[in-house]
């Protein structure tokens, strides 16, 4: 079972900034996230504030959520628990340190840049190449400082966690220069469908090969821990580590099956996007079987909660994601708001509720202090839950409406009408998403600071 390091706890670490970073982005990502909910029911609520328009804001959440918020929180807990199941303490604090102001610049030049319309352009490229170089740079250091904790770990094994970590930042360190076509820094993007082919090679690995393996990496240190149980089989969790690395990388064809690529990729991207199921049942059976007949022990830990529900929402959108990628369902899901509710609950529900249970499950051992409410966290869950499970729904249905209406020859514009009402409904359950970032991030400071030392409280419990 992972076991926590018994070493000094750090006041404030890399590893506690990059979680409390990762809440006050979640903050800002959904600020900006409700600011394009409001344009997108009312368009001209923002025509003269040119930085707030749908065009500019939507970059800023996307990017700002996914890489501030959920992969931001996920480095920060993996810098936690990668040297406590390495038996090792971190290699070099000051890197990790140089790690984390490199990646918060490049995520604080989003609301920046974009604002002004500075970017290249390209969904989930957008940051322009200095910026590139910063995350390059950000991704390099945890790597060096991750591989030499590795080269002098005190433990023989390697715990699943620490490979998905790893191969973590070594895809994204080759994948991250590919999409944003680093070696043009003029533009940013190669001509002609080579470019949709790379964009959408990046855009859906970004998710699958930096988002997902640090998920389930905090998934897999986790849950063994809360239930007190060991890992149910670490051979299934390599076949889920190895199946992830040869079949996700070739699925990003799936979202330009429209455009003139080349048939042999149209069919390997259908192929493998169903081929998914082998990695996702595999890493499933095997978290599931590890907590089986001990669920009850995860609902009820307030950490536990959010990993539980995450891995639900993993099933969910791994069902859903293959079956939007065969062509006969994308003639009337595709450039719908169907594809944005399924992207909701990728980022937000499977990788986000994860990132929000690591968090919550490592910061008593960063900081040495209780949670300050575990009410509140309840509270958080409530809100995000209520708030994501709306999302998916109205989406979905806004999405059927308007692929139902172009099937039947209406144009784009005369479509508007019949999703008027989701998109007002949208903008409502974004409240309850930005409250839940709100509550949390204020429970977070308050653990930093007010929460009560972990030491005092079982002195306590002894002379009681």
């Amino acid at each position: 079972m992972p076991a926590m390091p018994t070493t000094d706890r750090p006041r404030f670490s890399a590893a506690l900034a990059f979680l409390v970073a990762g809440g006050v982005w979640f903050l800002v990502a959904g600020l900006y996230g409700l600011a394009g909910a409001v344009h997108l029911m009312a368009p001209e609520f923002f025509n003269n504030i040119p930085w707030l328009v749908f065009g500019r804001t939507r970059p800023v959440h996307v990017n700002t959520m996914l890489f501030g918020f959920v992969a931001g929180s996920l480095m920060g807990a993996a810098l936690h628990y990668v040297p406590a199941l390495l038996r090792a303490k971190l290699w070099s604090p000051r890197l990790a340190w140089v790690s984390f102001w490199l990646w918060q610049a490049a995520v604080l030049s989003g609301p920046v840049t974009f604002a002004f319309g500075i970017t290249q352009a390209r969904e989930y490229t957008e940051y322009i190449w200095p910026v590139d170089v910063c995350v390059v740079l950000a991704v390099g250091t945890l790597i060096v400082n991750l591989l030499m904790t590795l080269a002098r770990r005190g433990e023989s094994g390697l715990y699943v966690s620490v490979w998905y970590v790893v191969g973590a930042m070594l895809w994204t360190a080759a994948l991250y220069p590919i999409g944003n076509i680093m070696w043009r820094p003029q533009t940013g993007a190669v001509p002609g469908i080579l470019d949709s082919i790379i964009l959408w090679f990046y855009g859906h690995n970004v998710v699958g090969l930096l988002l997902t393996p640090l998920a389930l990496a905090a998934v897999y240190f986790i849950v063994p821990r809360i239930t007190k149980t060991p890992l149910y089989s670490h051979t299934l969790s390599l076949i889920g580590f190895f199946s992830l690395a040869a079949i996700y990388s070739h699925i990003g064809g799936h979202h330009i099956l429209q455009a003139p690529i080349p048939n042999w990729l149209r069919t390997l991207s259908v192929v493998d996007s169903v081929a998914m199921i082998v990695p996702v049942t595999v890493v499933l059976v095997n978290v599931w079987m590890t907590a089986r007949g001990r669920l009850g022990m995860l609902w009820n830990d307030p950490a536990g909660r959010f990993i539980l529900v995450g891995t639900f929402w993993y099933l969910i959108t791994c069902v859903q994601g293959p079956l939007q990628s065969l062509p006969s369902v994308q003639k009337v899901t595709h450039f719908t708001n169907w594809t944005i509710g399924h992207a909701h609950i990728a980022v937000l529900g499977f990788a986000g509720f994860i990132a929000i249970g690591a968090l919550w499950h490592v910061v008593p051992n960063l900081t040495g202090r209780r949670i300050y409410s575990r009410r509140l966290i309840s509270l958080q869950f409530g809100l995000a839950m209520f708030g994501l499970v709306g999302f998916f729904l109205v989406l979905t249905a806004a999405g059927l409406v308007q692929g139902q209406a172009w099937q039947r020859g209406e144009t784009v514009y005369r479509a508007l009408p019949s999703i008027a009402p989701y998109m007002i409904l949208r903008a409502m359950l974004g409240v309850s998403i930005l409250a839940s970032a709100a509550v949390g991030l204020y429970n977070l400071l308050m653990t930093v600071h007010r929460g009560e030392p972990i030491e005092n409280t079982l002195a306590q419990e002894v002379q009681a």
